[in-house]
């Protein structure tokens, strides 16, 4: 049975382990995931040994499977990342649900995210999750040295006035 836990300090290394592995699938046709693999490991790395207290990991089979971040403890999700071989488990859907029930908890009625538009897999998860796209714009991504296309997503988890 799947366990979701806070992270720790030991978990960074695998927790950047997933989510380059996720990263490298989410960009595939966009960018050249191998040659950019170095500046994303550094980064992963950098975030998590940084923001490890905003961490959710799942655990299954003995092993980590996956995680989700709130950076800033607000309302948006900065990072849900699955191993690409423990995808299409319903991991991604536990996390997803474990984290908005937190930003519920915090007092936030909607949640929000943000993906680059080709991540035709990313997008369809989180609209089947009842987000709907709320902005799409074009920034320059370092971390893929071009231009790429944005969409933000957003999902109310409760009314005003709703307890």
């Amino acid at each position: 049975m799947p366990v979701i836990r806070h992270a720790r300090v030991g978990d960074v290394d695998r927790l950047t382990a997933i989510g380059l592995g996720a990263w490298q699938s989410a960009i595939a046709g966009l960018a050249d995931g191998d040659k950019m693999r170095g500046v994303a490991e550094t980064a992963f790395h950098r975030f998590l040994s940084d923001q490890w207290l905003s961490v959710l990991l799942l655990e299954a089979d003995g092993d980590i499977r996956g995680w989700t971040a709130r950076e800033n403890f607000d309302n948006a999700i900065s990072d849900l990342w699955i191993e690409p071989s423990a995808q299409g488990r319903g991991f991604g859907g536990l996390l997803l649900g474990e984290i908005e029930a937190r930003i519920v908890k915090d007092g936030f009625e909607s949640v929000t995210t943000k993906t680059h538009a080709r991540n035709e897999r990313a997008v369809r998860f989180f609209c089947n999750s009842g987000y709907g796209v709320s902005w799409l714009s074009t920034a320059y991504a370092p971390q893929l040295d071009s231009d790429v296309e944005f969409i933000g997503l957003r999902k109310v988890l409760r009314g005003e006035g709703d307890v």
